[in-house]
């Protein structure tokens, strides 16, 4: 924050006339400010909403209620011997007027030389190109977490709630990611309930998290039960993604590992990839999160990006958490000439931010095939590893459909080892509905189920790897290239 607060100073002292400060949180904007100016002699701040007109300023205050341009023409006015900073709140609403987008043009120029600023405040707005010389953009993080611990301290001290070491620190890393205000309104709440701060509040914190992704309009909060037990086979993936969940903790840091950024996993429908992503949260007992790519593309020009800005601050608030961006290749593998580009600006945008991140968020990339994958998804280094899950070997074939039945009549002991030889091909989505597609006809009968229905579910359904030969041996022979590993230890 220190860095931050530097760049703001600088861009006063250097009369930058426009600045625009990309935030949702308008009061902690204003406390920023207010603390530069303490850094900054004889300048003054000024305020002004919609409703409410000028605040701050003696014999001036109410001018320009509902007159945006007032504020401006005030501004203009104002002796340059009064160094004077405006914040003026919700004006970006105003910018499309022909005569305010006019007057911050000509104030820009005037302002280079008088010490006057405008500051506008502003979560997802993109400016008109007319305005793009004008404005100076500065990017508000959220708080840090020094900044979350000063404020749960002060909570703390002021409601006797004598936070022990160990509790700070908890309650820090669960506000991790909450803006200021929400950080205050959990507390607020832990004090009104039990009358202080305590380690009962994390499952507040985490409440709130969820009620934040549920504004979001692109990312699900997914609950899942599933676990690796529930995969069959896979078991390369598996030891592989054993070795990443302990690279989370304290003792990895120490060692000097970086945190793990994400891996992508391909192969053919019904392999396994969604439930994978489903059970590294569960087994790891993190939160998951799913990104809707074609959320990300609806809306007016510009929006895509501000929605992304959004969603990847959204991931960061929930970390440590899993990010899964299912099929990938669909959201991601138009013709960037028919949407202006827009799709490969956000690809960039999610690339650049999975490759610099120094949060928590875990991202899980799943994908049916490689031809229409972006070629920058599949370099090095974007994900910490590329899978292929290839269709189930012999022996992973005979564990899916033994935890099928198992999971769905428990005591039946029944041979497959037929049902085994005869599905070669299946996917895993296809062996478990050749399960159910066995037990509607032994239910129908009204009997136990026999390895003879099986047979019989086998023999009736066409596998995708007959329907989609050629597509599924041009992905094997990518793989074999050293492009992927292989997620299974051994493939027949």
């Amino acid at each position: 924050m220190q860095e931050w607060n530097k760049k703001l100073d600088l861009l006063i002292k250097s009369r930058t006339p426009l600045i625009l400060i990309r935030s949702r949180e308008e009061e902690r904007v204003e406390i920023l400010i207010k603390q530069a100016l303490k850094r900054l002699p004889r300048v003054r701040l000024a305020t002004w909403d919609f409703i409410e007109g000028l605040r701050g300023v003696l014999n001036s205050e109410g001018l320009g209620a509902r007159q945006p341009l007032a504020v401006l023409q005030w501004l203009q006015n104002v002796d340059s011997s009064m160094p004077t900073i405006l914040l003026a709140k919700d004006f970006h609403r105003f910018t499309e007027d022909t005569s305010i987008s006019r007057m911050l043009k000509n104030l820009s120029s005037e302002f280079r030389k008088k010490p006057h600023t405008i500051i506008l405040c502003a979560c997802d707005w993109i400016p008109s190109s007319e305005l793009d010389d004008c404005l100076t953009i500065l990017e508000l993080p959220l708080p840090k977490e020094n900044e979350i611990k000063t404020l749960l301290n002060k909570i703390s001290t002021a409601s006797d709630s004598n936070l022990s070491r160990e509790t700070l620190e908890e309650l820090t890393h669960a506000c991790s990611g909450l803006t200021e205000i929400r950080v205050r309104q959990v507390a607020a709440r832990a004090l009104a309930q039990r009358g202080k701060l305590s380690k009962e509040d994390i499952s507040e914190i985490l409440e709130e998290k969820q009620q934040a992704i549920a504004r979001s309009e692109v990312l699900e909060y997914f609950k899942t039960k599933a676990s690796p037990a529930d995969i069959g086979g896979l078991d390369a993936l598996k030891l592989w993604l054993d070795q990443r969940h302990q690279a989370f903790s304290d003792e990895a840091r120490d060692f000097g590992l970086p945190l793990p950024r994400g891996v992508l996993l391909i192969g053919p429908q019904g392999t396994g990839k969604s439930l994978t992503a489903k059970a590294i949260a569960h087994s790891w007992s993190m939160p998951l999160l799913r990104l809707d790519v074609g959320r990300l593309f609806a809306g007016l020009v510009g929006a895509s990006e501000a929605k992304t800005r959004e969603t990847i601050q959204y991931a960061e608030s929930m970390a440590p958490c899993v990010l899964w961006i299912d099929e990938i290749d669909k959201g991601f593998g138009g013709d960037a000439r028919s949407d202006g580009g827009t799709s490969q600006r956000v690809l960039a945008n999610l690339l650049t931010w999975m490759s610099e991140k120094s949060s928590a968020v875990f991202v899980v990339a799943t994908a049916n095939g490689i031809d229409r994958m972006p070629g920058e998804l599949l370099r090095k280094g974007r994900f910490d590893e590329i899978f292929l899950l290839d269709l189930p070997s012999h022996q992973e074939r005979f564990k899916i459909l033994d935890l099928h039945i198992k999971q769905r009549r428990p005591n039946l002991k029944i041979p497959i080892e037929t049902v085994v030889s005869r599905t070669q091909g299946f996917s895993g989505a296809e062996l478990e509905q050749t399960v159910i597609e066995a037990m509607h006809h032994a239910f129908s009968e009204r009997r136990e189920l026999l390895e003879t229905d099986l047979i019989l579910a086998a023999t009736q359904l066409i596998p995708l790897s007959k329907t989609a030969k050629e597509q599924l041996d041009f992905l094997k022979d990518w793989a074999s290239s050293g492009r992927a590993r292989p997620a299974s230890l051994k493939i027949t």
